[in-house]
């Protein structure tokens, strides 16, 4: 897909629908090659950050700063994470997975951690965890950690930097977490921070953890 000629297109919410490997993109349907089916709008060999979302309103905002230039050049991905094949991310420097709206690539800027510095980041949903939901924790099929565990074991990241509720720790995520990073050699830290610890009128207490 050429970034040339589809940058700018996206005047309505970028509807992405996975048919084996054909893309759906707004109204237009592109058939593309198997190496090429889950990039949307540039994402050639040259370009090193992936962001990866499933959410087609995040994978429209993600179009949308990249081309605005409010985060890095990427390859914006809109596979689930559990279709991804650790094949596919070599030759990325960076990759955030469950991207969102980009909060990560942000943060990275403003700690001016440098683009040549390989990490992967990680907001794994939190719906599974959360307060506000059932909380069945690792029985819910939204706690997709062992996805991201299978690419991590296969790519071993330099840095790994992630976030989720407070809740969790509760549940034995962060246990679980660190536990299966430990085994593949890394060495794991934690801390629980508040949006009031940046002015914020609201506590939001959110885990953020980090794996070297």
């Amino acid at each position: 897909m050429s970034t040339d000629a589809t940058r700018g297109k996206y005047d309505s919410a970028l509807d992405c629908i996975a048919d084996g490997r054909r893309w759906y993109v707004g109204a237009s349907t592109l058939a593309v090659g198997q190496d090429t089916a889950w990039r949307i709008a540039g994402g050639g060999r040259g370009v090193t950050i992936l962001y990866n979302d499933n959410d087609p309103y995040c994978v429209q905002w993600l179009v949308n700063l990249r081309d605005a230039g409010l985060i890095p050049d990427g390859t914006v991905d809109c596979r689930n994470i559990q279709d991804i094949l650790p094949v596919e991310l070599h030759h990325y420097t960076t990759a955030h997975f469950f991207a969102g709206l980009g909060g990560w690539a942000y943060a990275l800027q403003l700690a001016s951690w440098p683009a040549t510095r390989p990490v992967w980041t990680a907001s794994c949903p939190c719906q599974p965890f959360s307060q506000a939901g059932k909380r069945r924790g690792i029985s819910d099929p939204r706690h997709v950690w062992p996805a991201l565990y299978r690419l991590i074991c296969k790519c071993h990241p330099e840095y790994i930097v992630g976030e989720q509720v407070q809740n969790a720790i509760g549940h034995g995520w962060l246990d679980g977490v660190f536990g299966d990073l430990a085994t593949e050699g890394y060495t794991c830290g934690a801390v629980v921070l508040g949006a009031h610890s940046v002015g914020a009128p609201h506590i939001r207490q959110r885990l953020y953890w980090m794996a070297d």
